[in-house]
């Protein structure tokens, strides 16, 4: 019996497998766009470009690109929308859709648990704009409802957030948002094909192309999927904020993100079951493990419900140890094991791990740290594809007893 997401999945997949762009002499890749401007053969090409009618023309890199309409062709298909940009870095997707969508005083609707940029950017940076940002639960949607005003211009969250791995269900967020006539914005980095955010309701989809979709640490990059008008309204030449930000892709990079993406279906599905296995044998051990494809997750429930079967629950996964002390040991002792890199971000054929309290998420206030359940001991780990995984378990736990951390030593501090 076929489930919807089940469909979901297969769709995206067939649609990135099915893209296909001929190089200018017939190479297998398409021809990477080494120019930063543009021809026109007739004066009055260049004039309708400028006033918006863009179909089927490049103007200046800055605007677009061969290269990275090629990218954007590919992430669209990947979330089923009509279209995407593509960008420097994922907080220039970030930015730049925030930037489009509000103006000054207006106000936004957050999950508190987001990635520490997206914090830092809503808490801070916009209030010289007079944007204001409530941060609420988002799995409570009596809070998000109650926090929405007639200044609200959207709702933004994770669909499984940064570090928390707390699991927004996009289809209840999105009808909310739609009784209100205001968008959803979805940063889907952690959960790329696992998660088919779009079809699930969401107006559009933010990536981070540097973890996951990337897959090699090599880069840094953004998009932002959603529909060709959207899109095409970034790029204006008078209101775009990506065009007048300036954070477009470099055509290089583009290109070697999209020979990427076409390891990604067989990537993820790895990362998942890594993570998976690693979870559920921690937690067995009683330590403190979040993964959402624990059944003991608060938000299991939902995410089997809205995830695409074939590539789980995703590849992030937390170990609470208790305290600092505990968990730079532990990191610092599994990468002198060669098990992983101390280093933030994720998506890496090697495991990642980071203290996100004083790393990736210390734009947060402690106090609102602690509010929200991150602690000082909190270890995320965006797990790597290891081909032995029952092998890098016996070596964690080989770490684990010669720094005598054990789950009764788990003491809170």
């Amino acid at each position: 019996m076929f489930k919807i997401s089940d469909i979901m999945s297969n769709t995206s997949a067939n649609k990135l497998q099915d893209l296909q762009h001929f190089g200018e002499f017939g190479g297998i890749n398409p021809s990477i766009s080494d120019s930063s401007t543009y021809t026109f053969l007739s004066a009055k090409t260049m004039i309708d470009t400028f006033e918006g009618n863009t179909d089927g023309c490049y103007l200046y890199s800055r605007h677009s690109s061969p290269s990275n309409l090629h990218l954007g062709d590919a992430l669209a298909a990947l979330e089923g929308t009509e279209a995407a940009n593509v960008y420097a870095s994922g907080m220039g997707a970030i930015s730049s859709v925030i930037m489009q969508l509000c103006d000054a005083g207006d106000h936004v609707v957050s999950s508190r648990t987001i990635y520490g940029g997206t914090y830092a950017f809503l808490k801070n940076f916009v209030k010289k704009f007079a944007i204001d940002t409530s941060f609420v639960d988002i799995t409570s949607l009596e809070t998000v409802e109650k926090s929405i005003t007639s200044r609200t211009k959207m709702i933004y969250c994770e669909s499984v957030s940064n570090p928390l791995l707390e699991v927004a269900d996009i289809k209840a967020l999105s009808e909310l948002a739609k009784k209100h006539g205001i968008p959803l914005v979805v940063d889907n980095t952690f959960a790329p094909l696992s998660i088919s955010a779009a079809k699930l309701g969401a107006d559009i989809v933010i990536h981070s192309l540097t973890k996951f979709i990337n897959g090699t640490s090599d880069c840094v990059a953004g998009a932002v999927c959603g529909t060709a008008e959207f899109c095409l309204s970034l790029k204006d030449v008078n209101n775009g904020a990506g065009m007048l930000f300036g954070s477009t892709l470099d055509s290089l990079r583009a290109a070697s993100i999209l020979k990427n993406m076409r390891t990604l279906t067989i990537r993820i599905q790895q990362h998942s079951k890594n993570a998976l296995f690693l979870a559920q044998k921690f937690e067995a051990e009683g330590f403190r493990a979040v993964y959402p494809g624990l059944v003991s997750h608060f938000g299991h429930h939902i995410m089997k419900e809205q995830m695409n079967a074939d590539y789980g629950f995703g590849g992030l996964l937390t170990l609470d140890l208790g305290s600092l002390e505990n968990a730079n040991a532990f990191m610092e002792l599994m990468q002198a094991e060669k098990l992983g890199y101390l280093a933030v971000s994720l998506g890496f054929y090697k495991t990642l791990f980071s203290a996100p309290g004083t790393s990736t998420s210390s734009e947060i206030p402690l106090e609102e740290q602690l509010e929200m359940g991150l602690s000082n001991g909190l270890i995320r780990f965006s797990i790597g594809l290891d081909h032995d995984i029952e092998r890098t378990y016996r070596k964690m736990q080989d770490c684990l007893k010669q720094l005598n951390i054990t789950p009764q030593a788990q003491v809170l501090v």
